[in-house]
């Protein structure tokens, strides 16, 4: 399968939901749901002050996170998808929304909690690069990185574990491993800020 060579373009995504009400069945499939469950489950009873998801598609994860930390902002690169989520989460006043195409466009402020769930991997190195700077730069010390992807083949710039390598390479002295697991079709790991 060939691989892209570039970073995913917003016109991908925002061609993604403009071409169908669901698209990856984020909203319908129950492994989506399970795989939702887990990742809320992951965090524990912990309550975070401020939370950062990037690629919140729908707002699906989005309403599960929301209780999970006083302030959420979340960002897509679709239009589409992001006035769904506006929808979603229109009764939760501390969940906020922004256009952005991460890492290129990025909130100058910090986070206890960052959520790369099925995103990273759209991402080529250099976007990975710049992301793994973003986060020793904004991720506070005490606070949490979930990442969460698909581990099949892809004909993504990166899979969900080549994803995970790239990024441990270059946070990995300032975070320590909380959970590292596999699914049976993607791998959750959720690290902590140690510095």
């Amino acid at each position: 399968m060939t691989r892209h060579a570039a970073s995913m373009p917003p016109e991908y995504f925002e061609a993604m939901f403009l071409g169908t009400p669901d698209p990856w069945d984020l909203e319908t499939s129950a492994y989506e749901q399970a795989k939702y469950r887990h990742s809320i489950e992951a965090l524990g009873a912990r309550r975070y002050a401020a939370g950062l998801e990037v690629g919140c598609a729908k707002g699906v994860l989005t309403r599960s996170l929301a209780g999970k930390v006083a302030s959420l902002f979340s960002l897509d690169v679709s239009g589409t998808a992001l006035r769904a989520a506006r929808r979603r989460c229109a009764d939760l006043d501390h969940v906020g929304f922004a256009n952005m195409r991460f890492p290129a466009q990025a909130p100058d402020r910090d986070f206890d909690l960052i959520v790369l769930s099925e995103v990273a991997y759209y991402w080529h190195d250099d976007d990975l690069a710049q992301t793994g700077v973003w986060l020793q730069e904004h991720l506070v010390p005490g606070g949490d990185l979930l990442l969460v992807h698909w581990t099949g083949e892809t004909d993504y710039p990166q899979d969900g574990d080549e994803v995970v390598n790239k990024l441990h390479a270059i946070v990995g002295k300032q975070v320590s491993v909380s959970i590292a697991e596999r699914r049976m079709h993607y791998r959750l790991d959720l690290w902590r800020k140690t510095r």
